[in-house]
């Protein structure tokens, strides 16, 4: 059987694709190939679980326009489908007068992404939020929220199935060939052919577009975030989101906190090199990988120009009072004892060879084929938004057709 399209990669950006592709073409033979056992079992399953507003992101952006267009097409995805999900709001909290420049610039760019009901509040407006956080200045953002996007994803898979689409788990594409007008994804458990492909691949996405003759750069650098968690006796100490002014002389956002759909209090994540691109602990490592992020001219200018915050994270990595220090900037009553081992994420972080980190989404390709170079964080909250932009693109690249009315 040959498929008019085949995704490879069962995350929870590959399935909204799917399911948008579905939509505005009913009769399409789709098909989703992913490598594990389980849908959604990397980043989608492992990310922090918050709806962000879009706040942080460049106006014009596709980060600022997709998150803000995705957050709102989640709520009512989540209403029709009873899946449950919390406005718990964030507070973005400056504890330093040199961070107040930053935080009236994050609130205009707020204001230009269109997000709503946003609000500045003092010393008193963050206690009254947040009564165990400390800070001189915030911005609160009452749409800020949590989910759990395994279910999300689970639920974008069933609308696959429902509309006639495949779903086939335990399929590794490890080549892909251009035969007479149809490609051949050649995985481990035998060979599928499509017409068109669209590639949603998360910590493999570049090795997956090389697959079919496309650049190696954007490459990806896989960073591992490890959280702790407070102790369930200890969960009053935050009620929502708390969140650092970023810092664009560092690459990362820093530690925050963030409540999750079961109760629990996550604190982090700290960012450190993983040393597999499946590298959810300090001991997994997979020397290929390693080499080749090692060997990478854009990540050793970028390791040169911040070896001292990232031996800083390594040490925060393993000594856990120096992990808790940085958490106390926010929430100083916090105690070591308060803490437990959480668990730990990796991101994929699409890299320059010039050492530059890729700020934006990144979606490439030619007349078969399209590539989800880059969609990390905020892409969970803008997957139904990113699923319509890809499915409008394939429309035209591949010349599908007169779509149907997406709802």
């Amino acid at each position: 059987m040959t498929y008019d399209i085949a995704i490879v990669g069962g995350g929870i950006v590959g399935l909204a694709t799917g399911r948008d592709l579905l939509l505005r073409h009913p009769h399409l033979k789709l098909a989703i190939l992913e490598k594990e056992d389980v849908l959604s079992k990397h980043q989608t399953g492992h990310n922090s679980g918050v709806i962000h507003s879009g706040i942080y992101y460049a106006p014009g952006s596709l980060k600022a326009r997709l998150c803000v267009e995705g957050r709102r097409l989640l709520w009512e995805y989540c209403d029709k489908k009873q899946i449950e999900y919390r406005q718990v709001g964030k507070l973005i909290v400056a504890t330093e007068e040199s961070e107040l420049d930053r935080l009236d610039a994050l609130m205009q760019r707020g204001k230009a992404n269109g997000i709503e009901n946003l609000e500045i509040v003092d010393a008193k407006g963050i206690e009254e939020r947040e009564p165990a956080c400390r800070g001189i200045k915030a911005i609160f953002s009452p749409v800020t929220g949590i989910v759990d996007y395994g279910v999300v994803a689970n639920s974008y898979g069933t609308d696959i199935k429902e509309a006639g689409g495949e779903i086939f788990t335990g399929r590794e594409v490890h080549a892909i060939d251009r035969i007479g007008g149809v490609s051949v994804l050649h995985t481990n458990a035998g060979d599928f052919e499509a017409k068109h492909v669209i590639t949603c691949g998360g910590l493999l996405s570049d090795r997956l577009a090389k697959m079919t003759g496309g650049q190696s750069d954007p490459k990806i650098v896989p960073f591992r975030g490890d959280y702790l968690i407070l102790r369930p006796e200890r969960r009053d100490l935050v009620k929502g989101n708390i969140y650092p002014v970023p810092d664009p002389a560092f690459p990362f956002l820093g530690v925050h906190f963030t409540p999750r759909m079961n109760g629990d209090i996550w604190l982090g994540p700290n960012a450190v090199l993983a040393f597999a691109r499946e590298g959810y602990s300090f001991s997994t490592i997979n020397l290929g990988d390693l080499l080749e992020t090692l060997t990478y001219s854009g990540f050793i200018k970028l390791a040169s120009k911040y070896l001292s915050m990232g031996m800083g994270e390594m040490y925060r990595d393993v000594v856990r009072g120096a992990y808790v220090r940085a958490l106390q900037r926010y929430i100083p009553s916090l105690r070591v004892e308060d803490t437990l081992p959480g668990p730990s994420g990796v991101r994929a972080q699409a890299m320059n060879s010039d050492g530059s980190m890729v700020d934006d989404f990144v979606f490439d390709g030619d007349d078969n084929v399209m590539h989800v170079r880059n969609a990390p964080s905020p892409a969970a909250t803008s997957s139904l938004a990113i699923g319509r932009y890809i499915a409008a693109d394939a429309d035209t690249r591949f010349s599908l057709g007169k779509s149907a009315a997406v709802v």
